[in-house]
């Protein structure tokens, strides 16, 4: 199972600069957690589940229901 973030990210008009800078995580980290291969185990962190909320002032399960019913391939 493989979540699409660059898709969620280009949907939500949202830049992974833009992310760093509203959730307060450093770019880099997150620049190279949205870019990783995915695999079973590794699809989403809670970092980055929280880094994503954070930047569209949502909670944390609110951007986790819209990648899986979204984003998942």
């Amino acid at each position: 199972m493989r979540i699409d973030i660059k898709h969620y990210l280009e949907v939500n008009h949202l830049t992974i600069y833009q992310v760093s800078k509203r959730s307060g995580y450093g770019y880099t980290t997150l620049h190279k957690s949205f870019n990783k291969p995915q695999s079973s185990s590794t699809s989403l962190n809670l970092r980055d589940l929280d880094a994503l909320a954070q930047a569209q002032d949502k909670s944390m399960w609110e951007v986790l229901k819209e990648l899986e019913e979204n984003y998942l391939e």
